[in-house]
């Protein structure tokens, strides 16, 4: 009898433990049946209509696009995680009556937007430069026309300046194979020419191409190809740090010139545009102003006439050099002593007011945070186009909101409290995400769920379950949790995985992983269509889509319940 009593007491005993794994199971199911087709869908087909406009930062087509998703933010049912504004009630303020008691002062309301000001330039009306060579007796400047030798991406304030020139090989630091074009050199108030590619790039049999050639991505990443794609051409993080004024990057076989034409053909008509003018497409720049002056790098595009100059007379052939560099492995920088530029660029600038969107799930823990998000802006519109941007990144943004319905739908108060967060200001910089891990809603955030363009394949055969998600080495719970779910659920989605000690590339991942903070990071595919007119919803993947989200959330729910001592 004894024996039998004890035998009841386990079973009871075991029952009462499997409880709450039991209940913390329906409540995560409960969940993931609130994430369907029809609701993803719903969201997409407004955030990439023509309502908006495509989205471009700071524009009234991306203020709608932040209008709705702080209504299905309110409407699944999160708190409010931007800013705080005061709110009269009653409408307008009215002065009292003679003797009536003084109006009360109404408390603080936290709104769903972090706003903050950005500076949006633009190239303007002056852009000049010469060449400037010092002789025995003198000096010599040849001043070169604007879109007939040169062009400008000029800085974010106007610029007047002559400066001395330094040639800096390809600009590569390697410690790791002792390799440093920039040892020794002083590159502060310079001008900076550069090499483009890497040591030996020019000859892939040599092995000093083995060497400093990049890691191949993994086969079908194509997180690793929108990164390449997003990083190439202008941004040269180096020179600005050590204090360079600007930058003129050689490209072999790149005539600039193809760019300038005056005379217009009859029609243009591409795979991409078909019209009587010219696309006037001019992407302005966006940044946060400081409290400092900072003129940002000048990037020039010039003519060999224009390299030609700045090497007369310094026995210097670059093609000759690229050839040195290649059989020795050595770098062959130096400064272009007599040389120097002189450049006057002029910018209109303006202010310009944008805005993240944050919804909060709050914990029982309310000051360890894990934040979700996926940039809502995109290129806007241009000559009448309209680029939605259906797939960069409305998809990713959809993916966020369905998140916060089903944790909503889950009924349960999670251990960890979840932030969901739409990035601004994405497509000029990573801003809206760097903004907020520089101004956060808690300071203790646990890592970072990153979406972006979730919804498309890449071109080819057999992309139809091909997915990539980078993560933070640090962080292989991450990619425990999605490869156990893709398993479990029979999703049969092929992920291509991608560790790294501190993931970047140009998503907004990036800057919480600057900051160490682990991430992990979903993307679909690199369509055709990416950063193009045509990126509609049309030609959206809704099975692929599904399922990331779908990884998303489980695996979300797991982490924010886990123990992350």
């Amino acid at each position: 009898m004894k024996k039998q009593m004890r035998l009841i007491f386990l079973a009871g005993l075991l029952l009462l433990c499997a409880i709450p794994q039991y209940a913390q199971e329906s409540a995560r199911d409960k969940g993931f049946q609130a994430i369907t087709k029809e609701v993803i869908q719903g969201q997409l087909e407004f955030l990439a209509s023509d309502w908006t406009e495509g989205r471009e930062s700071g524009t009234k087509g991306e203020y709608i696009a932040s209008d709705y998703i702080a209504s299905m933010f309110k409407l699944y049912g999160l708190q409010p995680g931007g800013d705080f504004e005061s709110f009269q009630f009653g409408g307008r303020r009215t002065r009292p009556a003679a003797g009536a008691a003084p109006q009360a002062r109404p408390e603080p309301k936290r709104t769903y937007f972090q706003s903050f000001n950005l500076v949006e330039s633009s190239p303007g009306p002056i852009q000049e430069m010469s060449v400037v060579t010092k002789t025995g007796t003198g000096f010599r400047s040849v001043n070169f026309d604007y879109q007939t030798d040169f062009s400008v991406t000029p800085g974010q304030v106007g610029l007047e300046a002559e400066v001395p020139v330094v040639f800096v090989g390809y600009g590569l630091v390697d410690e790791k194979n002792g390799y440093d074009d920039l040892k020794g050199l002083d590159l502060k108030g310079k001008f900076v020419i550069k090499l483009s590619g890497f040591p030996g790039s020019k000859d892939p049999t040599s092995k000093t191409y083995e060497k400093f050639k990049p890691a191949a991505p993994v086969q079908g990443d194509p997180a690793a190809q929108m990164a390449r794609f997003r990083q190439g051409g202008g941004q040269f993080p180096w020179a600005t740090e050590r204090g360079a004024i600007g930058v003129i990057e050689i490209r072999a076989n790149n005539d600039p010139t193809n760019q300038w034409a005056a005379n217009v053909p009859f029609r243009y008509n591409t795979d991409k545009y078909e019209g009587d003018v010219p696309q006037t497409r001019v992407r302005k720049s966006m940044r946060v102003m400081g409290d400092k002056v900072d003129g940002g790098l000048i990037s020039l595009q010039v003519t060999n006439r224009v390299i030609n100059e700045i090497i007369s007379g310094l026995n210097l052939d670059f093609a000759a050099v690229e050839k040195q560099i290649t059989e020795t492995g050595k770098p062959a920088s130096r400064d272009l002593a007599g040389k120097a530029i002189r450049i006057k660029t002029t910018v209109d600038s303006r202010i310009v007011r944008v805005r993240n969107v944050i919804g909060v799930l709050e914990g029982k823990n309310t000051e360890e945070i894990i934040v979700i998000g996926g940039h809502y802006d995109h290129l806007g519109k241009q000559d009448g186009f309209i680029f939605n941007g259906a797939d960069d990144n409305a998809s990713g943004t959809v993916g966020v909101m369905t998140i916060a319905k089903a944790m909503m739908a889950t009924g349960i108060k999670p251990e960890k409290t979840i932030v969901f967060a739409g990035w601004t200001a994405e497509e000029k910089g990573l801003i809206g995400s760097g903004y907020f891990v520089q101004h956060p809603y808690k300071e203790k955030i646990l890592c970072n769920l990153n979406y972006d363009m979730i919804s498309r394949n890449s071109p080819g055969e057999n992309q139809d379950n091909k997915i990539s998600v980078n993560f933070s080495n640090k962080f292989p719970k991450s990619k425990e949790l999605v490869e156990k779910f893709n398993t479990d659920l029979k999703m049969g989605l092929e992920i291509s995985f991608r560790g790294s000690d501190q993931p970047g590339g140009g998503s907004d991942h990036a800057p919480f992983a600057a900051k160490g903070i682990p991430i992990y990071y979903f993307m679909a595919g690199m369509p055709a269509e990416y950063h193009q007119y045509n990126d509609h919803v049309e030609l959206i993947n809704w099975d692929k889509m599904l399922k990331i989200i779908q990884l998303g959330y489980l695996s979300i729910f797991e982490l924010a319940q886990m123990s992350w001592n």
